[in-house]
C-alpha cells in the first residue's frame, strides 16, 4: 500500500524537529517556536525545481541538503540565529529509496545549520522542494541591504564562481583534474550558509546580502537599496584553486562576477573595521549608483527566475 502523506512525514522527517527554540514540532496543525525576548522573527522561503535549479538526476541527499542551505543562507545575510524550518516536498511518486536518501541530506543540513525541521507538507507532482526558514535577531539590529555608506569596504566571504563552474562538471565537460571537479561539485551541492559569520557581523557591517544570483547582481541590490555605487576590483576577487586551474581565466572571472549559487555573503564594513577571517575586501563604496567592476563580464544580470 502506498504511503500516505502523514506516513511519509513521520517515517522520514519526524525525528528532525528538536531544538532550543522549538516548543512543538512535527505532529500538530502548527509548530510552535519561541522567539527570545528582545528579538525579532526573521523568515524567508525558497523553492527549487528539478531541471531548473538542480539536475533531475542529482543524488537525493545532495538535493535535499542544497535546498535547505540555500534557504538558510538568507538567515545568514540578516545575521539571524536559526530557530526552525518547514519543508514542502512535491514528488512524482512515493519512492521509498528516494525519500530515505533525501531525508539523509535533510538530516545533514539540520545538523550543519542547527535548523530543526518543525513541519511541512508532501504532495504528488513534478519534483520540487520549498523550504521556509525561521530565525531570530536582536530587535532593530538585523543586517539590511540599505545601510552601505560612502567610504565603506566592500567584502565577500569564501570564494566566488565555484557553483557556476560546477555546471561544467555536471554536464561532463570539465577539462581539469578529477580533484578540482570533485571540489566544485561539492561546492554546488553542499554550500555553506555563513550563519556564524552573519551573526558576527551584527553591529559591525553596514549592509549585507547573500550571493545567490551572482555577485554583480546581488551587489547591485545593496547599491540600489543604499543609494550608493559599489566599485569592485576584479583582481581582488577570491578564486578557489580549482577555479584558478581552469584554462580560460577570463571565463573563470566571469563565473566569479556573474555566476550564482555560491551562497557566500557580500557585505560592507566601515573603513576602519577589521576584516573577518576567510573574507576578502574586493572594493569600496563610492558616491553614485550601480556596480562598477571595470570590465564587461558579458551577461552580468545574474540568474533570472523569469
Amino acid at each position: 500500500m502506498p504511503l500516505s502523506e502523514f506516513d511519509l512525514i513521520y517515517q522520514f522527517f519526524s525525528s528532525l524537529g528538536r531544538g532550543p527554540g522549538v516548543v512543538l514540532g512535527v505532529g500538530d496543525d502548527c509548530a510552535l517556536l519561541q522567539v527570545p525576548e528582545g528579538e525579532q522573527l526573521a523568515t524567508s522561503m525558497d523553492t527549487v525545481v528539478a531541471g531548473v535549479h538542480f539536475p533531475e538526476d542529482g543524488f537525493p541527499e545532495d538535493i535535499g541538503f542544497r535546498a535547505i542551505a540555500a534557504a538558510a543562507s538568507d538567515l545568514a545575510a540578516m545575521g539571524a540565529r536559526p530557530l526552525g524550518m518547514t519543508l514542502a516536498l512535491t514528488v512524482p511518486e512515493a519512492d521509498d529509496l528516494w525519500l530515505r536518501t533525501c531525508s539523509e541530506g535533510v538530516a545533514a543540513a539540520v545538523s550543519a545549520f542547527d535548523l530543526p525541521l518543525v513541519g511541512g507538507d508532501t504532495t504528488r507532482g513534478p519534483l520540487s522542494i520549498t523550504v521556509q526558514v525561521f530565525g531570530s535577531v536582536p530587535a532593530g539590529k538585523a543586517l539590511l541591504r540599505s545601510g552601505a555608506q560612502v567610504g565603506d569596504q566592500l567584502c565577500v566571504s569564501g570564494t566566488q564562481g565555484d557553483a557556476a563552474a560546477a555546471l561544467l562538471v555536471l554536464s561532463g565537460d570539465w577539462p581539469g583534474s578529477h580533484e578540482a571537479a570533485e571540489y566544485l561539485e561539492q561546492r554546488y551541492y553542499r554550500p555553506s550558509a555563513r550563519l556564524a559569520l552573519g551573526q558576527s557581523l551584527l553591529g559591525v557591517a553596514t549592509s549585507a546580502i547573500d550571493i545567490s544570483d551572482g555577485l554583480l547582481a546581488d551587489a547591485g541590490h545593496i547599491a540600489a537599496a543604499s543609494g550608493v555605487k559599489l566599485k569592485i576590483d576584479p583582481a581582488l576577487l577570491p578564486l578557489s584553486p580549482a577555479l584558478r586551474s581552469y584554462p580560460d581565466q577570463d571565463q573563470a572571472l566571469r563565473w566569479a562576477l556573474a555566476g550564482g549559487d555560491d551562497y557566500e555573503l557580500c557585505f560592507t564594513l566601515p573603513a576602519e573595521a577589521e576584516l573577518p577571517p576567510l573574507c576578502t575586501r574586493i572594493g569600496e563604496v563610492v558616491a553614485g549608483e550601480g556596480v562598477d567592476c571595470g570590465l564587461d563580464p558579458g551577461d552580468a544580470g545574474g540568474y533570472r527566475h523569469f
